[in-house]
C-alpha cells in the first residue's frame, strides 16, 4: 500500500484535526498504533508541524468524513503524481551521526563472517562506500588496530531480515557460478530462521578426530574380555614347585 508524503507530520495533523481512530491513522500513515497514541499524548513527534493531507492532495474531506462515521473504514490515499517513486531509496543508506563511528566495526564483522558478500551489498547494508570497505578488507584502514568486529544488526545499522536477504542472494549467486563451498561457508549462508530451526548436528571434538571407530565408553556386555588368570599369564607349570624340591640335594 502506498504511504502519504511526510507520514508522521500527516499523522500529527490527523490526530489534531479529526476524530479518526488510532488504528485508522496508523494504517494510513504506515506507523504503529502505539506511535499514534504517543503522538496524541504528546510523547512522540514533539515539535513536528502537522502536514495537511487535504491541502496537499493526499486525502479528500469526503474520505475523512466516511472514515469518521465508520471505524472499520480504511482511508484511501488519493493518487498524487508527485509521490510516485518517493519510497524508493536512492544512494547510500542514511546513518545517524551517533552511529557513524560504529560503521567500521560493522564492516569488519561482515568482511570476517560473511566474505561472500559483495562490496556493493555491504555498502547498502551499513551505508558506507566501497573504498572504505576495501581498506578494511586489505587491513590498511587508519584505525584497523583499534577496530573490533561487531554485528551490524546489534548496532542498529541494518535489520536482520536485510542481512538475511543479502546472504541468501550471495548464496544463490555462488550456486549459479557452481563454486564449491565448505561446510562453514554453507552454515554462513543460512538465514537466522533456518539456522535456529535446524536440528543440532553432533560434532566430534577435534582432539579425537580420526578415532571414530574406537569406543569412548565401557565395553558392551556381548564383548566382555576374558578374565586374566595369574598362572596362565606367566604360563607356569602346575607342578613346578614339586620338581624344584626333588632337585635339591
Amino acid at each position: 500500500m502506498a504511504k502519504p508524503l511526510m507520514a508522521k507530520a500527516t499523522a500529527v495533523w490527523l490526530v489534531d484535526n479529526t476524530t479518526l481512530s488510532f488504528k485508522q491513522i496508523a494504517d494510513f500513515c504506515g506507523l504503529h498504533e502505539l506511535e499514534i497514541q504517543g503522538i496524541a499524548d504528546g510523547d512522540v513527534a514533539a515539535g513536528v508541524k502537522g502536514f495537511d493531507p487535504i491541502a496537499n492532495n493526499q486525502l479528500t474531506q469526503d474520505e475523512i468524513d466516511a472514515a469518521e462515521k465508520d471505524p472499520l473504514h480504511k482511508l484511501t490515499l488519493k493518487f498524487n503524481p508527485a509521490a510516485v517513486g518517493e519510497e524508493k531509496r536512492r544512494g547510500p543508506r542514511y546513518t545517524p551521526l551517533s552511529k557513524r563511528q560504529d560503521r567500521p566495526n560493522a564492516i569488519l564483522w561482515l568482511v570476517k563472517f560473511h566474505p561472500e558478500l559483495a562490496d556493493s551489498q555491504i555498502a547498502k547494508l551499513v551505508g558506507t562506500t566501497k573504498p572504505t570497505i576495501q581498506t578494511i578488507r586489505e587491513r590498511t584502514h587508519w584505525n584497523i588496530a583499534n577496530m573490533q568486529p561487531v554485528d551490524p544488526v546489534a548496532l542498529g545499522l541494518c535489520k536482520q531480515s536485510e542481512l538475511d536477504a543479502a546472504v541468501q542472494k550471495a548464496a544463490s549467486k555462488k550456486a549459479k557460478e557452481g563454486e564449491a563451498m565448505s561446510d562453514d561457508d554453507r552454515r554462513r549462508l543460512l538465514s537466522t530462521e533456518q539456522s535456529l530451526g535446524g536440528d543440532t548436528e553432533p560434532r566430534i571434538p577435534t582432539a579425537i578426530e580420526g578415532l571414530e571407530t574406537f569406543s569412548l565408553g565401557g565395553d558392551s556386555e556381548d564383548e566382555k574380555e576374558p578374565e586374566i588368570d595369574a598362572d596362565s599369564f606367566f604360563n607356569l607349570p602346575a607342578d613346578s614347585d614339586e620338581d624344584d624340591e626333588d632337585e635339591q640335594p
